[in-house]
């Protein structure tokens, strides 16, 4: 079962880059990979249900458990060892992958405030988008009387594109709400 997303690029969004960009095989066209989101936990050292709490939030926003992020090295004026829980992430793939974005797309990014579109200028150079998240309420699956700390998080686009401008060509064609 395809996700609404999924046919829109079959149908619309890979015969137009196709066409703008001049591909001759059509395994050339940029495609998403994967969507990895991260949220950091400044806290989790002080408090571990603080943690938990982050990873049953990710787990409802993504559909998908979140792996916790541990700590690579130690750091002294972090009060930060080698090991310490320090964040969750969660890579989505496939079905998984289209349906958030369809969702944070149409639904989420809509309920910012004051919001105008997303920075067209996020990508890292070899055609992969971030986009930074203020707080887990713009989420409808997250019950605003059950919050017990705004947390803010990470969303970073993987696309196959070789360059930014075939992957925000892509991007958009997808709908992402690119700020003029």
């Amino acid at each position: 079962m395809a996700s609404r997303l999924q046919e829109k690029y079959m149908k619309e969004v890979a015969p137009a880059l196709m066409e703008k960009f001049g591909y001759k095989n059509v395994m050339e066209i940029p495609k998403l990979d994967k969507i990895v989101i991260n949220m950091g936990i400044g806290d989790a050292r002080e408090n571990p249900k603080g943690l938990e709490k982050a990873v049953e939030e990710m787990e409802i926003i993504s559909g998908q458990k979140p792996v916790i992020t541990r700590a690579r090295k130690s750091v002294a004026n972090f009060k930060l060892r080698e090991g310490m829980p320090i964040g969750a992430k969660v890579t989505l793939r496939a079905d998984k992958m289209f349906y958030f974005m369809d969702k944070l797309v149409s639904v989420s990014l809509p309920r910012v405030r004051d919001f105008r579109g997303v920075n067209a200028n996020a990508f890292d150079g070899r055609g992969n988008y971030a986009l930074g998240v203020k707080e887990q309420l713009i989420f409808p699956e997250i019950e605003y009387d059950k919050v017990d700390k705004v947390r803010g998080m990470d969303i970073i686009f993987v696309t196959t594109a070789k360059t930014d401008e075939e992957a925000r060509e892509l991007l958009k064609l997808l709908g992402m709400p690119f700020s003029k």
